[in-house]
């Protein structure tokens, strides 16, 4: 992977409504479980290790459900294809994933999870990602327990008088970390335990159900933490808590080498998506707005990743044609300015906004050559494809931070309809 300098973007104005603001805070990020001298990867501790639980044998459950269409998402994301938000359901995203990968490997581009796409995924005996399952189970750091989360205000001007735009709760925290939803991790986890666990497992004894928190619990030592994540009066209840074993989507690809970063927000941030940096190269990208795709090429012209977009709108649209990249941004804070977004009143006062993973622009901005426009990630995964944008193009947070990894100033991008 080539190492790219990420910019601080001056005075560029964003069609999604903003320009990017200099002198970025520093991060108030999670901390992290520092990598012993001899470690090669520098994730976090819920990083994938396909084939081992880490002498950990709690982590050792069986999944009960066969779950195929997830199986097929988190083997699609690890490959570079990205099914979006893996919620185990054949949605846009997926099927979109699924052409790219078809296209990427010869075979009939049907957007269908077939037989010949199932062995080529390694879903079947002789396919290149054989033996990775749907799911696994991971512990959620005890460091999570120094955490703060509070609840993103409505409006600029509220949000301007943030520290940083941060996670709202841990279970949203925990969702992007292994790029699904809340909605998932819970059907994951019925009753607050991995599905497949047995009754006196995993559950801490503060461990909160919907409706309220147990009347009569049980501790567990090996996954009850000394103490819970701060959150303030305004944000969500958190259900899930640090030290609890929870079933998650098997992302992978999340090694972070050693020297590959020279930015240790960027590293958290990273960390933060489970976004690894082995990425490759990308000589071209397209961005299909009839297809709501981005599609990566290296220099010989092979399509090595694919990603489900939303581009542009009937007010902002799409600026069709050929661009280059000017810098990439990690990290963002964002100017926001009532005049360039045509659903704010232009009497709003102008803001700086904090930088964040719920953020306007997430946590990556592409700056493109084409004036206002930028390529960048979003603090609602689940609009991506769906919703429209305010001219730009954006990804989920996990998705933008592979791309910025892959892309240079060389880079040409290309928009068409």
């Amino acid at each position: 992977m080539r190492k790219f300098l990420a910019l601080a973007l001056l005075a560029t104005t964003a069609a999604c409504g903003s320009q990017l603001a200099p002198d970025a805070p520093t991060q108030d990020q999670a901390p992290t479980t520092p990598p012993t001298s001899a470690s090669d990867n520098l994730a976090d501790t819920m990083a994938s290790h396909d084939g081992t639980t880490l002498g950990d044998a709690e982590l050792a459950i069986p999944d009960p459900e066969a779950r195929p269409v997830m199986q097929a998402q988190v083997v699609l994301d690890r490959l570079g294809f990205g099914p979006g938000v893996i919620d185990g359901e054949m949605g846009m995203s997926t099927q979109n994933a699924l052409r790219g990968f078809q296209q990427a490997r010869g075979l009939p581009v049907t957007g269908k999870l077939d037989d010949a796409t199932k062995q080529a995924l390694g879903m079947m005996d002789g396919g290149a990602m054989d033996g990775i399952e749907a799911t696994r189970i991971v512990r959620i750091p005890a460091d999570w327990a120094s955490l703060t989360f509070e609840k993103t205000p409505e409006g600029a001007a509220a949000q301007a008088k943030m520290d940083r735009l941060g996670y709202q709760s841990l279970d949203e925290r925990l969702a992007e970390r292994f790029h699904t939803t809340i909605d998932v991790l819970d059907k994951l986890n019925p009753g607050g335990r991995p599905a497949g666990a047995k009754a006196n497992q995993s559950v801490p004894a503060d461990f909160a159900t919907p409706a309220a928190a147990s009347p009569t619990p049980t501790p567990t030592p090996t996954s009850t933490p000394t103490s819970t994540p701060s959150e303030s009066a305004s944000a969500a209840v958190s259900k899930f808590k640090p030290g609890q074993l929870v079933r998650v989507p098997n992302i992978g690809a999340d090694r972070i080498a050693p020297g590959a970063v020279d930015d240790p927000d960027w590293q958290q941030t990273l960390q933060m998506l489970g976004v690894g940096t082995e990425q490759p190269d990308v000589a071209r990208i397209v961005v299909s707005k009839s297809k709501d795709t981005l599609s990566a090429y290296d220099e010989g012209g092979k399509l090595v990743a694919l990603f489900t977009v939303s581009s542009g709108s009937s007010h902002d649209p799409l600026p069709l044609g050929n661009w280059k990249i000017a810098g990439v941004a990690h990290n963002p804070p964002f100017a926001f300015d009532p005049e360039l977004m045509w659903d704010v009143p232009d009497t709003a006062e102008k803001q700086q906004l904090p930088p964040g993973p719920n953020g306007p622009v997430g946590v990556v901005w592409i700056d493109l050559s084409k004036d206002h426009y930028g390529i960048h990630g979003t603090p609602e995964p689940q609009t991506i494809g769906r919703a429209q944008s305010h001219g730009c193009v954006r990804l989920t947070n996990w998705d933008a931070a592979r791309l910025a990894q892959m892309v240079s100033t060389g880079t040409k991008v290309v928009f068409e309809k």
